[in-house]
């Protein structure tokens, strides 16, 4: 054993100094250890000689703190207490009440499923800590084969040995564009919207319409650097090519956030999902797609384990009972 772990008092020598420090005497604390007071004098003096110090000062009256002694007693109650809490707090770890968890997370799960997802957690088990980072699926999937998080949500490619995963979200993109975009007006009112009475006095809405992809030719796009998430990347590719067009790439950014601010600033069009649409900004808006468009695809993974922390286990448990396991999405109708 290491020098530094070699201590010449052992754990009962501090809390029968503990309680002589506390009564200050031998009898009544010996009472309440319930030890004879011989053996209680004898452990006393063994850890005077093994800090060589003078504890305590034996008078006729009873007992007297020395400085030394009363510096020990400062130490001990926090190194006491903390040691007396292991047994309920090892308890409460093995049943999931307490713990940490490392969670990584896309744009898209943030948006979406993850705020009620933490809400709930937070409510059913609020002595555990979620520990939350932004990471995109590459760096997810390498991090949870490493182990350096416990779970993620990510856009999987094709499974990954070891990590088990549970469907979240699944849908087709529309667009989101600058609301300066000549596509992004609003239509005029649809010819089968109710006729508005001549006593009523609420505003006719605007309706957007859904647009094709090959509409978006000349328009450039955001998106993200392939090797975050090269299946979503080819999807979008596929659809171009479905639709007879070549993208026009001006930009490739990360996190998500920042895409979406630069379509705000007008530098071009990008994708959305749209459960991810539902609270935007007035400087963009989003549109439906008809015919081809990219598949978003969200999952909660997890690497597989003999024995799965409590702590992970918990957070699992209400990720899947808040988000349960989604159908095969359909596109819009071309």
């Amino acid at each position: 054993m290491p020098a530094k772990y070699q201590f010449p008092f052992e754990l009962r020598h501090l809390v029968y100094f503990r309680e002589v420090a506390r009564q200050l005497h031998f009898r009544k604390a010996a009472e309440t250890l319930a030890v004879a007071q011989p053996a209680l004098s004898r452990a006393i003096a063994q850890l005077e000689t093994a800090l060589a110090s003078d504890l305590l000062n034996r008078t006729r009256r009873g007992v007297e703190i020395t400085p030394a002694g009363r510096l020990l007693l400062d130490r001990l109650e926090p190194i006491l207490r903390s040691v007396a809490t292991i047994p309920a707090d090892l308890q409460a770890l093995a049943g999931g009440e307490v713990g940490h968890v490392r969670v990584a997370f896309t744009g898209l799960a943030m948006a979406t499923v993850l705020p009620p997802i933490i809400r709930e957690f937070h409510r059913l088990h609020p002595r555990i800590r979620l520990e939350l980072t932004e990471s995109p699926t590459s760096a997810q999937l390498a991090a949870l084969q490493s182990g350096d998080i416990a779970c993620g949500f990510f856009h999987p490619d094709a499974p990954t040995p070891g990590v088990r995963t549970r469907v979240l979200l699944r849908e087709f993109n529309g667009v989101l564009l600058p609301s300066t975009h000549p596509l992004a007006q609003p239509a005029q009112i649809s010819r089968a919207a109710p006729r508005r009475s001549s006593t009523s006095t609420a505003p006719l809405k605007p309706v957007r319409r859904a647009i094709r992809l090959r509409d978006l030719a000349a328009t450039p796009f955001v998106l993200f650097p392939r090797t975050h998430n090269p299946g979503f990347y080819d999807r979008i590719l596929a659809a171009f090519s479905s639709a007879g067009i070549t993208p026009r790439i001006a930009e490739e950014v990360w996190p998500r956030v920042n895409g979406i601010g630069l379509v705000r600033a007008g530098l071009g069009a990008t994708f959305m999902t749209p459960s991810e649409a539902q609270h935007l900004p007035p400087e963009v808006t989003f549109l439906p797609l008809k015919g081809p468009a990219p598949e978003s695809r969200l999952v909660l993974g997890w690497r597989q384990s003999v024995a799965p922390d409590p702590a992970l286990a918990a957070f699992l448990a209400v990720a899947g009972a808040a988000a349960p396991d989604l159908g095969p999405a359909a596109p819009t109708p071309a």
